[in-house]
């Protein structure tokens, strides 16, 4: 038996996310549209292990996945055979066989997750699936400014998506970080887990400090209340950029 790790990159525009979702059934995942080339390739059964779900558009850098397999097939061929078969939005940039005990979402470290914002008077056709389009000026120094208190070891309630299941929403940020380069805001975070539309959250919250809605952060963090942040920004602009499992 091998234990083989993907690194994959994809658009997730016409994807319903990672897994298949109740309410986007209509749509297919990443996760089965992988699954399914790659049964046709080895000839068994599949199970593909992600390191987390990303949702209906979000997209992904390096998403990492892990299968086990009892095939011998050399691994370049698999790539190969992989990107030969699956839809062009979806690629594996990287393949390695690792050991047995090796789970791609347990022994994740910390993820990080890029959010880009087109801030500019006009839409762009090269951009308009993975960034966010906001045409009213955004302060990106009172972004930046609100932001730090979101770094350590919060209860992150306020940020978490809203559903009847009470959920542990305590995770630690590691860095945040929003930087500018001409018309594009990046805002990159890195943290050891993410809540349900976690990164969207904050980032419409971000939005609305940037066009000046007076919102502390952390006062904010304390209330512990989804309906005092700001709107969930669009997920396109969403992606996945690298996982850590040092």
């Amino acid at each position: 038996m091998r234990n083989i790790k993907l690194e994959i990159e994809y658009d997730g525009t016409n994807y319903c996310g990672w897994q298949v979702q109740t309410h986007q059934k209509h749509k297919p995942s990443i996760q089965d549209t992988i699954e399914k080339v790659l049964r046709k390739i080895l000839q068994e059964k599949i199970n593909l292990i992600g390191s987390g779900r990303t949702d209906a558009g979000v997209h992904a850098k390096a998403q990492v996945a892990n299968f086990k397999t009892s095939s011998g097939i050399n691994l370049n061929k698999l790539r190969w055979a992989l990107n030969g078969l699956m839809p062009d939005e979806i690629a594996v940039s990287k393949i390695e066989e690792v050991p047995l005990d090796f789970h791609s979402r347990f022994d994740a470290k910390s993820k990080v997750y890029r959010y880009t914002i087109l801030n500019r008077g006009f839409p762009s056709a090269m951009l308009r699936n993975t960034a966010y389009f906001y045409h009213y000026p955004l302060n990106v120094v009172l972004m930046q400014k609100q932001a730090r208190p979101l770094l350590g070891r919060h209860n992150f309630k306020s940020f978490q998506a809203s559903d009847n299941k009470e959920r542990d929403a305590t995770r630690t940020i590691k860095r945040i970080k929003i930087t500018q380069d001409r018309d594009l805001i990046y805002i990159d975070i890195e943290a050891d887990g993410f809540l349900r539309n976690m990164v969207r959250n904050i980032v419409g919250t971000l939005i609305e400090i940037g066009r000046g809605n007076p919102i502390d952060m952390k006062k904010l963090i304390s209330l512990k209340d989804r309906r005092k942040a700001g709107p969930t920004a669009p997920a396109k602009g969403l992606c996945l950029m690298k996982l850590n499992y040092k």
